[in-house]
């Protein structure tokens, strides 16, 4: 999965939008068609689009303008190219909105916990539904200006056992609302609501988290829990997502949601090669 992020302020650097001026819309959808190109043929198999921040202390933006920044965006690509695309939203109403322009699957970083009419949504669409894990709030986290955000003094009575339950929690809501078990994956939340070595077991202990029965998404790529271990600012932290990439598959991940495609799918072939027996 690559990561397509239509902000100003995301926290890799990578965002389409300048935060010193504002972006043509043609020259922004241009941007992202020319990331999609590069992504694909590199080996993405699903282009993730995202119109907010959510690194530690990101300003938070109306769905009116999160929908004026992905819809475009979703329905070049949609046009353009035959890839699964996904919104990386908590609205209902973004999403129903990107669904209608071209998405395939709802990625929620609340888990579907944010907002209660998400869940309808994407059943009504039969969409996939990516639910992560996440205790993310501003009190617990700090901010570096080299290494950027990070959580501290997050409190988890036992740390898997609190994710898992969370995650299921999340579950529950997408079945209630008429999403199967086949159009459910789970993301451990890598980044959100954990401190450094809280994230290092989560990553470590994946296999956990893949028992439940349902694919599981990762998404370690730049994150500050690799900067804080390894010293590193985010545009120096290729090989930390290596690692964690490689140990996330050992593991049991079924997707990588990564900025340097083409670096991490060559990671995962030869990780698949070596875990899983699978060279094409």
């Amino acid at each position: 999965m690559g990561i397509l992020n239509v902000t100003p302020d995301s926290f890799s650097g990578d965002g389409l939008i300048s935060t010193k001026e504002t972006v043509p819309l043609e020259e922004l959808v241009s941007s992202a068609l020319e990331q999609a190109r590069e992504f694909i043929s590199a080996g993405a198999d699903i282009l993730d689009v995202g119109g907010e921040s959510t690194r530690p202390g990101a300003l938070a933006v109306e769905a009116g303008e999160e929908m004026g920044r992905v819809l475009p965006v979703i329905q070049a690509l949609a046009t353009e190219y035959k890839i699964a695309i996904s919104i990386d939203t908590y609205r209902a109403t973004v999403a129903e909105a990107a669904l209608q322009a071209g998405a395939s699957l709802v990625n929620d970083v609340w888990g579907l916990k944010a907002d209660p009419g998400l869940a309808s949504v994407a059943a009504r669409a039969g969409a996939p539904v990516i639910l992560m894990h996440n205790r993310s709030s501003w009190v617990q986290a700090e901010v570096r200006e080299r290494l950027g955000g990070r959580y501290v003094g997050v409190p988890y009575i036992n740390l898997l056992e609190d994710v898992k339950r969370e995650l299921l929690e999340s579950v529950t809501i997408a079945r209630q609302a008429g999403i199967p078990n086949e159009r459910i994956i789970l993301d451990p939340g890598i980044g959100f609501g954990k401190t450094v070595e809280q994230n290092l077991e989560l990553l470590n202990r994946l296999d956990e988290i893949r028992a439940l029965g349902f694919p599981v998404l990762i998404g370690p790529s730049r994150k500050s829990f690799i900067g804080y271990t390894l010293d590193l600012p985010p545009d120096q932290r290729l090989e930390g997502t290596a690692a964690a990439v490689a140990v996330g598959i050992v593991r049991g991940a079924d997707i990588i949601r990564v900025h340097d495609v083409a670096f991490m799918q060559r990671v995962s072939r030869m990780t698949d090669a070596i875990v899983r027996k699978k060279t094409a």
